[in-house]
């Protein structure tokens, strides 16, 4: 049986023209998406650790419909590892996988209290080895709730990287790791955050709609795609 190599688009072949296309990216989508962030709705570190954990598989509207009783009800991370787990899991039923879920968030509230005097640390790998959280939740944490730069490589991330040229991996670790080498430190957060929107908006997975996109020019994935 042959296997059937993954055909990626084409792409400059110095990395100094790379960067020059990644920053102008990163410009264009700056220019028109003047007002993404994080649409997770968060108050607090701990409000978004959890906000975060509770996005996987579902969307962040969903999220945001269940979190402002979540966070009425466990202000602290005391009241996440002292809850009861079926009033938990009642809350967390819209979201599915709400029993894992809960779970997850009062282990982490076990773990933030035992280790950590309640706080969120402001560290990747003390972030990670919490209950519930791994790299890409961690980098969501860091740079929304402390401003340390990080790079969010979740479903739309990933698939822009791929179409831009950014990267020709499928593991988030190494798309991270690629899209590093592109972008200056500084703008590893915002710039999730665009191509975020871009992905959710006009970049869609199945049929992107590359008749309206402000970066058509500079996708070498158009008109391929």
């Amino acid at each position: 049986m042959t296997v059937q190599k993954k055909k990626f688009p084409p792409r400059p072949r110095s990395k100094s023209a790379r960067i020059e296309q990644a920053v102008a990216v990163n410009e264009a989508l700056t220019r028109y998406y003047p007002d993404a962030r994080c649409e997770l709705d968060y108050r607090t570190p701990l409000e978004l650790l959890v906000a975060t954990v509770l996005s996987a598989q579902t969307t962040d509207v969903r999220v945001n419909s269940v979190t402002p009783e979540l966070f009425d009800r466990y202000p602290t991370a005391l009241d996440y590892a002292e809850a009861d787990r079926e009033e938990m899991e009642d809350i967390l039923r819209p979201l599915g996988f709400f029993r894992a879920k809960a779970k997850s968030l009062i282990g982490m509230g076990q773990a933030l209290t035992e280790r950590y005097d309640g706080e969120v640390p402001a560290d990747q790998k003390k972030l990670i080895g919490l209950p519930g959280v791994g790299r890409k939740t961690a980098n969501v944490v860091l740079g929304n709730a402390f401003g340390i730069p990080g790079i969010t490589v979740d479903t739309h991330v990933g698939r822009l990287a791929r179409r831009l040229g950014w990267s020709r991996n499928e593991d988030p670790v190494k798309v991270e790791a690629d899209i590093a080498e592109l972008l200056p430190e500084e703008e590893w957060t915002m710039a999730c955050h665009r191509l975020i929107f871009h992905g959710r908006r006009i970049c869609h997975s199945r049929k992107p709609a590359c008749e309206v996109c402000p970066i058509a020019d500079l996708c070498p994935s158009y008109p391929l795609t």
